[in-house]
């Protein structure tokens, strides 16, 4: 295993990151808050650390997934650990396990939270909150690959390792421009949102925040009431940008270059699309008595399908007190997710696609056993590989799930509590229901809790397998077994 070439990564990462602790402090600047120091404090040693950690290069530049997947877990564990100590140190969020679990959220997009009162927090720091999201959304190791060549054709492995999907490809020949064409995308439709926003009135700051927010499907709000107190104008922006940001960003590759007939069918952005339109028709006919109006209905049902399907975790109502049905449909939207390469999680459309047509085969082979049927997406054969390495997810998945609902239930919490608490942070959701629901946060957990849940957090954001791989001893076995070799 290519140690030093790991290391070389993460000194990277962790460099980047010393870069980006700069723009909080821009912004305590702006608002004159003593807050930025800690921030530049924590900035300065980010980038001297990473510095020498990159100074010495590796001999061999090329490395393959296992590197890839162990890179990108303790790169992101890096960026969690550096960028939640200027939270603490500054007095925003005083306990290290709240500050982790917060910053762990944000990079993860998860948007789980552990304060009570948002509006409390500095400016610099609801900044950050905010600005972690947009890092972790596109991903970091795919904005370094944009802008420092690695190691050649190797670096598919990194972003194979940190993109959301049951398998990842080159939009072009060359991993470096693929990376480039994805943070352009990301960029545009980022600044646009912003645009809109601030046409409709809002504060340029909180414009700057929910964009972050929304185009990395992460849900942290600058307000106590997430988006409840916003104007109608305002959550319909935002609804349009959160299923926008949910479409697997290939598509608008497809779109940029012309081709926009063959992104429109897309088999897993045209399923995507047919889910938000027939859980919003449900939805609305559930609640077209209990609201004022009918565009009233579909605004608050459109906004909570968006932001439950793509994983944000905003909320423009309290969704916890709606009826067993609506509930039930956001629960198994948590589940589904977004598009595979989107900046969404949870288990992602491909691959329920994947599933749904895997039964489909299996039923047809109990009627016809001599026949020889490929399961098929947008025309194209899916090959064996992709279709056991998705069912191994799910069964990883549900291990994973069950596990953390059971740790954490030794605490006494109720079970739907329990349940949704595990399926908002695997899923990289935010908002549960019950005691985590869109009113309340997830405080109300212990020390142990909170870390099985972080666990979570990153395991979902992840893909599962890099992060459990750093708990695999045969990999630790295989790493200290090169090392004696030297």
């Amino acid at each position: 295993m290519n140690r030093s070439m790991i290391l070389y990564v993460v000194g990277h990462v962790v460099m980047l990151e010393g870069v980006m602790l700069l723009l909080p402090c821009l912004v305590s600047l702006i608002y004159q808050e003593s807050e930025g120091i800690d921030y530049l404090v924590m900035a300065v040693i980010c980038m001297l650390l990473g510095a020498i950690i990159v100074k010495h290069k590796p001999k061999v530049n090329v490395f393959y997934l296992k590197e890839g997947c162990i890179a990108t877990a303790l790169s992101w564990i890096a960026l969690s650990i550096f960028g939640a100590l200027p939270m603490c140190i500054s007095g925003d969020i005083p306990s290290f396990t709240d500050a982790l679990f917060e910053t762990i959220s944000g990079f993860t997009t998860t948007g789980a939270s552990i304060l009570n009162d948002v509006e409390a927090l500095s400016r610099t720091t609801l900044f950050w909150r905010s600005f972690t999201h947009w890092i972790g959304g596109m991903g970091v190791l795919v904005f370094l690959l944009a802008v420092l060549p690695l190691s050649g054709g190797s670096n598919i492995n990194l972003m194979k390792a940190e993109s959301p999907g049951p398998s990842v490809g080159k939009l072009v020949p060359k991993i470096k421009y693929t990376a480039r064409i994805l943070y352009v995308i990301y960029i545009v439709l980022t600044a646009i949102e912003i645009i809109l926003l601030i046409a409709g009135k809002m504060p340029v700051f909180h414009a700057f925040c929910t964009g972050f927010g929304t185009a990395g499907t992460g849900g942290f709000g600058t307000k106590n009431d997430s988006f409840a107190s916003f104007s109608p104008y305002l959550q319909w922006v935002v609804t349009i940008f959160m299923i926008l940001f949910g479409v697997n960003f290939n598509a608008y590759y497809l779109i940029l270059f012309g081709n926009i007939k063959k992104a429109l069918k897309m088999d897993e952005v045209r399923t995507y699309f047919l889910i938000i339109v027939a859980a919003i028709a449900v939805l609305v006919l559930n609640l077209i008595h209990t609201m004022d109006g009918f565009w009233t209905v579909l605004r608050h049902a459109s906004f909570q399908v968006a932001s439950i399907i793509t994983t944000t975790g905003f909320s423009s109502v309290d969704f916890d007190l709606w009826n067993q049905t609506c509930r039930t449909i956001l629960v198994i939207l948590m589940f589904i997710g977004a598009c595979a390469g989107s900046t969404g999680g949870g288990i992602k459309v491909s691959r329920f696609i994947i599933v749904v047509k895997s039964v489909i085969k299996e039923l047809n082979s109990y009627l016809h056993p001599k026949s020889i049927k490929k399961i098929k997406m947008d025309g194209k054969p899916v090959e064996h590989e992709v279709v056991r390495a998705v069912n191994v997810y799910f069964i990883t998945f549900i291990i994973l799930f069950t596990t953390s609902v059971l740790l954490i239930s030794f605490e006494g919490k109720d079970m739907t509590s329990n349940f949704t608490a595990v399926a908002a942070t695997i899923n990289n959701i935010g908002p549960g229901l019950e005691l985590v629901g869109p009113t309340k946060n997830f405080n109300v957990y212990g020390t142990f809790s909170k870390y099985v849940l972080m666990f979570d957090m990153l395991a979902g954001r992840l893909e599962l397998f890099p992060l459990l791989l750093l708990f695999y001893p045969p990999a630790w076995k295989e790493l200290l077994a090169v090392r004696r070799r030297k």
